[in-house]
């Protein structure tokens, strides 16, 4: 093995340098990058392999080549340091780099690591080098992430780590006893309390056995609280009294009152509710290049949700990849395996600190620090966020609804609460056939398969680690060692591995499917092969680390990675299918049937097995998974001390809402919505932003189930932890509460079917908290009893505290209440965004406790340190249930424009966020009936607010009265835009009166100091400033959308179009489905077909390239697609082959836009020259989520014909979509050659470079390329993603009734029409 080595003078970017530079401006840092290769079989290149290779690292449009000497040397009073991963393990950078090397012919290349070279130096005049030692320490510090990089002391020459396997041993429990035990509890860091030790020792002492060490792990793992949920199946008693439910029987009981509609409830996995039959598009045969056909099932709503707070808290961005990465194996795993679909995702952290910028309730100083083993809050808003984000995006599951909330306060008491211990929350909407719902129980003779991700050392421990009480307690070695490594490319060649399993139309070869989390391997094969047993042989995994012993072969979490039954003759199936995706697959052992799990040794080091030595694993599947004593749990309640509620006298209304509006939880959360793809899969028929400005404010998501029908499925959380901390069961039936008057806007079947899954994360085993728990869980328990709605699983974290010096800082507990439920119509939906309907919106407010108005636990009081001693609550559920069923009637009717729930900054906030999602003024008027201004407004009661036209608001109050609700009219919408004002009235006293900009920017203005931290600061800047200015986006229609194209002949039947896709392709589906409504043929194909020779693009008139992330971006966008089809002989002479054709035409949207540029099929310089045109990153620096509204030029493009002078919304989904010409003379003649068809448009309707009305920055607002023979059209926005009208998220009013069918159809009509007509 070798590993060369090649510089580049590339600069290298980043958050973090920039923090180092601006922290110390008295020192200059120059950069350049390694790459660092290494060879296996070979000592060095050909001149021919290192000219692809350079070809890869080298930049688009840059000239000079890389060198295999560094550009940056250490001179006297200069320090050069060299930061790259750790190399224990390859990073998910190299897996893709290697298999782009792999494609294109580099079989020697087996790993690829960057490493970033920075020089440091004191600038002119100031001190010498020595004197800045500490600085530069500190400046070094800032440039990385010592939990997955560290520094390099000299250029790397071997990638091998030395470490020796660490070798099985037996732990001596019949000799020794617990003694022995406790020995290897302390060295393998089992987490094992008193119980689990007098447990296991009196087991082993019973079958006269000692363990091994790997079986000791084992049985941490498989029985750790994080595995066993002890405390929720535990008996309690409080307060000396033993209670007769334990939690998890209490949470059962909530099924009784409700409907009957899971299909599956309380499973590891997911849970499901039934669906109905839907007409769905699959491939013919997945395991090869095949037609597209429609085909009718009956498909059931699956729901998942869980939290990754231990990761997160210790690396926020891996922690949060791999939280996502997991909850998408629970919704694979449902069943016989599911159908992913979307995800939720919710934060907790504590106060935020942001530098420069005071929130006042932020304490600071003595009493207020922050451990070193978590990262600060700060950094977990930003970088968890991003984490989350970026796995959705490159696996392709948009985030489509969530919450924030940070808390950091000393109570009453002086005890310190505060998130440092994080909440990531994720959670997913997903869907399953109905003949997969039930796992088939493990027969003899069955396959045992590992599918997805090579064994890395990584998440060893994992559930153990998050299961101790304290966090903080354990050793920061340990804690860096359950760190993981997310690769959302792996899982997404697993899902579609998985995925053509489900779809093959001679049935699912599946017979069971379990996702690999904690415990890893030795807790998923157990699960598995229960009750039949199986033999499993360590020499059969595919090792990503070759110095792996066996206890973390069998025992280490690491991601990407499920485990199947399969039976023997489905086996090619299988491997045809892995083959075809690139998925790694290993069978790695049988079902035995004797009911032991056995793990064989057969690569030597352990005992020699064949002289009939120990197996590392050799247990009962009964003494580990069998029936195990309860645990008992001793609790007493603790009294919380309560202070009334004391404000600043004469407290002005703007002065509360300048805190009020800028409190995390209240604030605008653009600073999470802009950067996540909200639009990938076509079915996402609600996500979070709402209105004319794309504002974050919509309370329900719903998706499609299929894009043939408007059956779909509705989800909406609900949590209230600051509630909770004053009256833990008031907390608990406000999340309740919540969860409920958000999904309400959303029809759905009935309150009965609506089923929830509750997440707890509670400190629950410390004093005085697991009493809490109690209550809270009972109380939830009552009120679903009371409404008629019903828990069907959920997760606990139970270790929510951290050691902050002497101090245990314990998390509020939290419950987090997510609903989800079946939609027989997704266009039936009710957003916050007013909108005047015929210039006479009135405004009504449904109150849910009426004539109550308690301040405990809100907003207003966190905004001046305190909590106050009432909190609202949901005393009356027979006013609810009549509520949530009048307003279902009222939406089915189409009889409300607008509505919101009353709850984080009460009645106000509400009635503010419901003028800023519409850009629309309000006057409002209300009566006090002798309650303060202040409880009338900030009181967060439950409750609705409503716009209805004048014409109907006689009939909307009437209903609400015959069900027995009040509902007063409140005001009315008025004015548009800059101009629109803000008035509220109580008793006729004017209590507010500003313009709406200036209230809409205190209520971004937390966003948006966010934003400066994780984007470029000019378009964080342009974007603010543009809020304050702007009305709606400009949309024109020049042509009708129901009159389509007429094609002359019908000679050869359909035409045929290939969609054509990469590894790390994610926009498929929704392609094949607009070319298959447009009239086309549709195939999936991908590159290895193409690669491999299997299927030529003869019979093709079409090809569309679609968007994702191929190979995760890793060498540039589109770059690792770029050279297979370049440097592949078979794919090269393919495409060369149809590019010639004249009667072919090609389409690439995003990633397939970014492949056309780079291969110069569009933007083609003088004579074919090399491609004028390459994209880079976009000018904000991150991915990009939005929806834009796009121009049509004059140009040669068939696609486009009929289409020019239209200005059209759209979505776009992409990092690196800035047009960069190789000059300006390349720019103009593109420009004026009527070559860049499609442009981003300002509100006026011209071509724009404003930010994010331009999400990327490109010249002159230019969207897309064409070629000059019109047949070739390369665009970076998704029109596959607005085909249907209720796939746009918002239009004017008056051009809605053109959205049926939308515009965009006649695009794909125009393609299919040329085919046909050109045959």
């Amino acid at each position: 093995m070798a590993v060369v080595r090649f510089y580049s003078s590339e600069v290298v970017n980043g958050r973090a340098l920039q923090r180092a530079a601006a922290l110390h401006p008295h020192l200059s840092i120059s950069s350049e990058l390694c790459y660092n290769v290494e060879l296996t079989g070979c000592e060095s290149l050909s001149a021919e392999q290192k000219e692809i290779l350079l070809w890869l690292f080298r930049p688009p449009l840059r000239a000079e080549p890389l060198s295999e000497k560094p550009n940056l040397t250490e001179g006297s009073g200069e320090k050069l340091v060299e930061i790259g991963p750790r190399l224990n393990f390859s990073t998910a950078w190299s897996t893709n780099t290697v298999s782009i090397c792999q494609s294109v012919g580099l079989t020697e290349v087996t790993r690829v690591e960057l490493s970033r070279r920075f020089l440091i130096k004191p600038k002119k005049g100031e001190q010498s080098l020595n004197e800045l030692n500490g600085d530069i320490k500190k400046l070094i510090e800032c440039l990385y992430d010592s939990m997955t990089e560290c520094i390099y002391q000299h250029p790397i020459t071997s990638f091998n780590v030395e470490t020796k396997p660490q070798p099985v041993f037996e732990v001596d429990i019949v000799g020794k006893g617990r003694a022995a035990l406790e020995m290897a509890n302390d060295d393998l860091g089992l987490a094992f309390d008193s119980w689990d030790l007098d447990y296991y020792t009196s087991m082993f002492q019973r079958i006269k056995r000692n363990p091994t060490s790997v079986e000791c792990f084992d049985l941490a793992q498989s029985n750790s609280e994080h595995s066993r949920h002890w405390f929720f199946r535990g008996r309690m008693e409080i307060d000396g009294l033993e209670q007769k439910e334990t939690l998890f029987s209490l949470i059962m009981d909530t099924q009784r009152h409700s409907n009957p509609n899971n299909v599956i409830k309380f499973c590891d996995n997911s849970s499901g509710i039934k669906g109905m039959e839907l007409e769905c598009i699959y491939p013919k045969d997945p395991s090869q290049a095949s037609q597209y056909e429609t085909r009718h099932s009956v498909r059931h709503v699956i729901f998942t949700a869980e939290t990754h707070n231990f990761p997160t808290g210790v690396a926020p961005f891996s922690g949060a990849t791999t939280g996502t990465g997991g909850r998408i194996r629970d919704v694979q795993s449902a069943g016989q395996g599911g159908h992913v679909i979307a995800g939720t995702a919710g934060y907790c952290f504590g106060n935020l600190h942001i530098p420069g910028y005071v929130l006042p309730w932020e304490s600071e100083g003595e009493g207020w620090e922050y451990p070193s083993s978590f990262a600060p809050p700060l950094q977990v808003a930003i970088e968890a966020s991003n984490g989350a984000s970026d796995y959705g995006n490159k696996f392709g599951e948009p985030v489509l609804s969530g919450f924030a909330r940070s808390f950091g306060m000393r109570l009453a008491d002086g005890e310190r609460r505060e998130w440092i211990k994080p909440i990531m929350f994720s959670a997913g909407l997903g869907s399953i056939e109905d003949t997969h719902v039930k796992k088939e129980e493990a027969e003899t003779g069955m396959e045992v398969v590992k599918i997805g991700g090579p064994v890395y050392r990584i998440g060893v421990g994992g559930g153990a680690a998050s299961s101790v009480e304290v966090q903080g307690d354990n050793s920061s070695e340990r804690d860096l060692g359950a760190v993981q490594r997310g690769d959302a490319e792996m899982e997404q060649k697993m899902n579609r591995a998985l995925r053509a399993c489900l779809e093959r139309s001679g049935g699912n070869p599946i017979c069971s499917i379990h996702d690999q989390g904690a415990g890893g391997n030795g807790n998923v094969l157990k699960e598995l092969s229960e009750p039949a047993g199986a033999v499993i042989y360590c020499s059969k995994f595919k090792k990503g680390d070759p110095t792996l012993s066996v206890l973390e072969l069998w025992g280490a979490e690491y991601q990407e990675s499920n485990a199947l039954l399969l039976r023997p003759s489905d086996r090619d199936f299988l491997e045809r299918v892995c083959r075809r995706e690139k998925c790694p697959v290993d069978f790695v052992g049988n079902i035995t049937g004797d009911g032991k799990i056995v793990l064989v040794d057969d690569e030597g080091g352990s005992v020699d097995q064949a002289d009939g030595g120990r197996c590392p694993v050799d247990l009962q599947l009964e003494w580990v998974l069998g029936k195990m004593p309860q645990k008992e749990f001793k609790m007493e309640r603790r009294a919380p001390t309560l202070q009334p509620l004391a404000l600043p006298a004469g407290l002005k209304v703007k002065e509360a809402l300048d805190r009020v509006l800028r409190l995390p939880a209240v604030a605008s959360k653009r600073y999470l919505t802009n950067k996540v793809d909200r639009s990938v899969t076509g079915l996402v028929a609600q996500q979070q932003c709402v209105g004319p400005l794309h504002t974050p404010l919509a309370d329900v998501a719903v998706v499609a189930l299929s894009p043939f029908g408007l059956e779909g499925a509705a989800t909406a959380i609900g949590e209230q932890p600051i509630k909770g901390l004053l009256c833990p069961s008031a907390g608990a039936r406000m999340a309740v509460g919540e969860a409920l008057t958000n999904l309400v806007f959303a029809r759905v079947t009935a309150l009965k079917d609506v089923k929830c899954s509750g997440n707890w994360m509670w400190a629950a085993k410390l004093p005085g908290e697991g009493a809490s728990l109690w209550e809270a869980c009972k109380a939830m328990c009552e009120v679903m009893g009371q409404l008629g709605v019903a828990i069907d699983g959920g997760k606990d974290s139970l270790s929510m505290a951290a050691r902050v010096g002497k101090e245990t800082v314990k998390a509020p507990g939290a419950l987090v209440i997510s609903a989800y439920a079946v939609c027989p119509d997704i266009t039936a939906t009710v957003t916050p965004d007013l909108e005047d309907p015929d210039g006479k919106g009135l405004l009504l407010w449904v109150p849910l406790s009426p004539g109550r108005h308690r301040l405990g636990g809100s907003a207003l009081a966190q905004c001046f340190s305190q909590l106050g001693d009432c909190s609202p609550d949901l005393e009356k559920p027979e006013l609810f249930t009549a509520c949530f069923s009048t307003t279902q009637a009222l939406i089915q009717d189409r009889l409300l424009s607008a509505g919101h729930d009353i709850s984080d900054g009460g009645l106000i906030s509400c009635l503010l966020e419901m003028a800023f999602a519409g850009n629309r003024g309000i006057d409002i008027e209300l009566s006090s009936q002798g309650t303060g201004v202040m409880e009338l407004l900030f009181s967060e009661e439950l409750g609705l607010v409503l716009e209805v036209s004048q014409l109907n608001v006689e009939t909307v109050c009437q209903r609400y009265s015959n069900a027995g609700m009040q509902c007063h009219r409140v005001g009315r919408t008025c004015g548009f835009g800059p101009e629109a004002m803000v008035r509220v009235r109580v008793d006729g006293q004017e209590v507010l009166r500003e313009p709406l900009p200036h209230l809409r920017a205190l209520w971004e203005d937390t966003s948006f100091q966010l934003e400066r931290l994780q984007a470029n600061e000019i378009c964080v800047k342009q974007e603010e400033e543009g809020l304050a200015k702007r009305t709606q986006p400009y949309f024109k229609l020049t042509f009708d959308p129901s009159v389509m194209p007429s094609i002359s002949q019908l000679s050869g039947g359909q035409p045929r179009v290939a969609v054509v896709r990469e590894e790390g392709s994610n926009g498929d589906r929704e392609m094949c489905v607009s070319l298959y409504m447009a009239g086309f043929e549709a195939w999936d194909v991908n590159m290895q077909d193409l690669c491999s020779g299997s299927i030529t693009l003869e019979s093709f008139k079409a090809v569309v390239f679609v968007g994702g992330f191929s190979y995760a971006d890793v060498l540039g966008s589109a770059k690792g697609w770029a050279a297979t089809v370049a440097y592949n002989p078979k794919a090269k002479a393919e495409f060369d082959r149809f590019r010639r054709r004249d009667d072919t035409l090609s389409l690439g949207v995003c990633n397939g836009c970014q492949l056309l540029a780079l291969l110069g099929w569009v933007g083609e310089g003088q004579d074919g020259a090399e491609s004028e045109v390459a994209l880079t990153h976009n000018k904000s620096g991150r991915f990009e989520s939005r929806f834009v509204s796009v121009g049509i030029q004059e140009s040669p493009s068939i696609w486009l014909r009929g289409m020019e002078g239209s200005a059209l919304g759209v979505w776009v989904a992409h990092g690196e979509g800035l047009m960069q010409f190789r000059s300006s003379l390349a720019e103009g003649q593109i420009i004026s050659g009527g070559l860049a068809p499609i442009r981003y448009l300002d509100d006026q309707g011209h071509p724009t470079e404003e930010y994010p009305l331009n999400p990327n920055g490109s010249p002159q607002g230019v969207a897309g390329l064409c070629s000059k023979d019109g047949r070739h059209l390369a665009m970076m926005p998704h029109p596959e993603r607005c085909t249907l009208g209720w796939q746009w998220p918002w239009a004017p009013r008056d051009f809605r009734p053109s959205l049926t069918p939308s515009p965009w159809l006649r695009m794909f009509k125009n393609a299919a029409t040329w085919c046909s007509n050109s045959q």
